[in-house]
């Protein structure tokens, strides 16, 4: 699938996000001098805590077109060439995570993931980035788009801990779900229209060496005035819009709860049934090794249990590893959703709380209504736009990745029928010419 001509480039007009004044952030304080979010190499001299990544290229850029033409090159020959989301919107910033590498010291052992990048947008130095990061480097992106866009719905990160003893977190097949995880959810940041021209998110996928305390402290935290901007008042009623969003969100979330557990019972059961077949398969095996004249059904059945084992095993391998992590995701993302609606209803108690008062004032002096009660109406126009656009780009990420993970479901469980019935009908064939050869035998 090829790709359509990038957003951002110096033709495109398009500010940077520095540039652009948002409703929500007008009170808080600017950005210092000495953060600026541009990473250039003059930045680099004086900050060597925000060194650029190691460049998979390090030639002088090239033209813009030239630069296109290779990234739609290099993207027909990668699956991060499709939209994913099925945004339908043309990219220009492309994002990987694979190559998980474990790292041993003394003082703590961890895993560190390859983070690639390929862009056309004139934020980056680069064309071509290449850095390692931790999971708790994802976490603090997670945590800074949070607090930096609190209108915008953050994807939701896979958890942090797992039981132990239950799952070894070194393991193989957790390190896989978790790298796959990792990856949707920068993907998923990548192609957000407003959380991708994040400074934070240019730092994290550039920084060489990511100063998480010092060096990209570039935000104070915009929702920290909603948070306890509506004191004692309480929110009169949502909006009916927000308030079908939220029945939704309570709807969707016992459904997801529903299926897990049930999913969870059966790759159980299923577990519990592979343990037995195989043990089942042995016998006949070790059968067939003291009758000569049954030798050949018996280890015909073997055979056939051993195949079904197989197919069970890679059924069961899809629901644990492709399966339940994304229901597990979306239960994350239904809280994520919820948390940004309890952001607006703080910002719309805000705006009542102020415009009571402000009424009650103008009743008593005929004050006029101040500007700082507008400004609290605009912070909701621009909460209610903000939060619908992106339930809007949720729900069609929601109906892509069930489409995905049903027809996935489907195509494992019919593959795993297709093939226990071909061995077993194999064996059919075995003991049809076994009873031709013993009629033979008896008539000779």
């Amino acid at each position: 699938m090829s790709v359509g001509a990038p957003r951002g480039l110096a033709s495109s007009g398009q500010k940077l996000i520095t540039e652009i004044l948002h409703p929500l952030s007008a009170a808080e304080e600017p950005l210092s001098p000495g953060h600026d979010v541009t990473i250039s190499a003059e930045k680099d001299k004086q900050e060597p805590g925000l060194t650029n990544g190691t460049p998979l290229e390090i030639s002088s850029p090239a033209s813009a077109s030239v630069l296109i033409s290779r990234l739609q090159l290099d993207c027909e020959l990668e699956a991060d060439a499709h939209d994913p989301f099925g945004s339908g919107e043309p990219r220009d910033l492309f994002v990987t995570v694979d190559d998980p590498k474990k790292h041993v010291s003394t003082m703590e052992t961890y895993i560190t993931y390859r983070v690639s990048t390929k862009t056309t947008r004139i934020e980056f130095d680069l064309p071509e980035y290449s850095v390692r990061r931790r999971y708790q480097d994802f976490d603090w992106l997670r945590i800074k788009l949070e607090d930096s866009q609190p209108t915008h719905l953050v994807p939701p990160l896979p958890e942090k801990f797992v039981m132990k003893g239950v799952v070894d977190r070194f393991s193989e097949e957790f390190v896989d779900t978790r790298m796959k995880a990792l990856d949707k959810f920068l993907k998923r940041v990548a192609d957000h229209p407003v959380l991708s021209f994040n400074p934070h998110l240019n730092a994290f996928l550039t920084a060489k060496d990511l100063n998480k305390r010092q060096g990209l402290a570039l935000l104070t935290k915009v929702g920290e005035s909603v948070k306890n901007v509506a004191g004692g008042y309480k929110l009169r009623a949502r909006p009916a819009e927000f308030c079908a969003m939220g029945e939704y969100l309570d709807t969707f979330s016992q459904k997801l709860g529903t299926i897990d557990r049930i999913s969870q019972r059966i790759l159980r059961e299923q577990s519990e049934y592979l343990t037995e077949l195989r043990e089942y398969g042995a016998v006949y095996s070790a059968w067939a090794a003291s009758e000569e004249q049954l030798q050949r059904p018996l280890e015909g059945v073997a055979g056939c249990v051993t195949t079904s084992c197989g197919a069970l095993e890679d059924l069961s391998d899809n629901m644990s590893q492709d399966f339940l992590p994304v229901l597990r995701e979306y239960v994350l993302y239904i809280e994520s959703m919820k948390n940004v609606l309890r952001k607006r209803d703080q910002v719309q108690a805000e705006y009542e709380g102020r415009l009571e008062a402000a009424v009650l004032r103008k009743q008593e002096d005929r004050t006029p209504i101040p500007v700082e009660v507008e400004k609290c109406q605009d912070k909701v126009e621009c909460f209610n736009a903000d939060l619908k656009a992106d339930w809007e780009r949720w729900q069609r990420n929601k109906r892509q990745d069930f489409k995905q993970l049903l027809t996935g479901m489907a195509d494992k469980n019919i593959n795993y029928y297709e093939k226990s019935q071909a061995a077993w009908e194999s064996l059919i064939t075995l003991l049809q010419e076994k009873q031709t050869e013993d009629k033979t035998s008896d008539t000779n």
